[in-house]
């Protein structure tokens, strides 16, 4: 399984990486935005499958369109120029606030005994805030900040996943949350910020500045990378968190020796907003 988990790890990076250099050098989000509709769609379906395990059943079309809709509003609006209402519209958040009443409409026609609406509605509702709306982050971080921020946060989680995994496999005694997730360890979590770190080195001294031509603040990295891992931990938890509540090991089935998209873009939907705050403070403090 191991073997696995590196021939496919190693594959998956190269794949983005040759995808991140294609949409470099042309129209920003011609290659990541088709992938990130892929994404979407399939990590919604997965978050509906794990809400449904728990008795819900929210409206998956209109989950899925909504998601869709917001990170559409997310890339496209950056596209054009002038300076024009469509460009000033907060096209995701008002996407967002469709989807509420739409959720509404659709509870009222399908409405047929009290006790089961409120849950429905907050399923429907939370899978659109953790999908859609954190998709839209990243979209956001790539076209504000350009692919070079985007890199760095998946270096840096991804080294941390790594290092956590690694050193936990190696070393793990203490257990850090035996409920949650029986294999993450304290020393898995040491390992995953020491590696993130050196992730951040590398992306914050070299990537970024090639990619986007954005320089960080001197030593940067001995932050970003601590706490970047950190919230990645987090985010690995909280989808443990729905995994056990829905009784499953994986979200679905799709990476083998990884389970499904949201057990690989957990930890990087947590991250996507500290390190969108991060480019935000590094852009009005130069």
């Amino acid at each position: 399984m191991l073997h696995w988990r590196l021939i496919l790890g190693t594959v998956l990076v190269v794949a983005l990486a040759g995808l991140c250099w294609l949409d470099h050098v042309s129209v920003p989000g011609a290659w990541l935005f088709p992938l990130a509709v892929v994404i979407t769609v399939l990590a919604s379906g997965e978050m509906l499958g794990l809400v449904a395990a728990g008795g819900a059943r929210p409206i998956g079309g209109v989950v899925h369109a909504i998601n869709l809709l917001m990170v559409l509003g997310a890339w496209l609006p950056s596209l054009w120029t002038g300076g024009t209402l469509l460009t000033s519209i907060p096209w995701t958040m008002l996407a967002l606030a469709v989807g509420v009443l739409l959720i509404f409409l659709g509870e009222m026609r399908r409405y047929e005994k009290p006790g089961q609406v409120t849950r429905d509605m907050a399923a429907a509702l939370f899978a659109m805030a953790y999908v859609g709306l954190l998709m839209s982050v990243l979209i956001r971080l790539r076209m504000d900040f350009g692919v070079g921020a985007l890199v760095a946060l998946v270096v840096v989680v991804k080294m941390g996943d790594i290092g956590a995994y690694t050193v936990g496999r190696l070393v793990g005694r203490h257990k850090m949350a035996p409920v949650l997730s029986p294999g993450k360890t304290w020393e898995g979590a040491a390992g995953a910020i020491v590696v993130a770190t050196a992730g951040a080195w590398i992306a914050l001294t070299w990537l970024v500045p090639w990619f986007s031509g954005i320089a960080s603040f001197p030593a940067a990295w001995l932050f970003f990378g601590p706490m970047v891992a950190v919230v990645g931990i987090l985010g690995d938890l909280a989808e443990s968190l729905l995994k056990r509540d829905a009784g499953k090991k994986d979200s679905s089935t799709w990476f083998p020796g990884f389970g499904g998209v949201l057990d690989i873009l957990d930890s990087i939907l947590w991250a996507g907003p500290i390190v969108y705050l991060y480019w935000g403070i590094t852009a009005a403090t130069r």
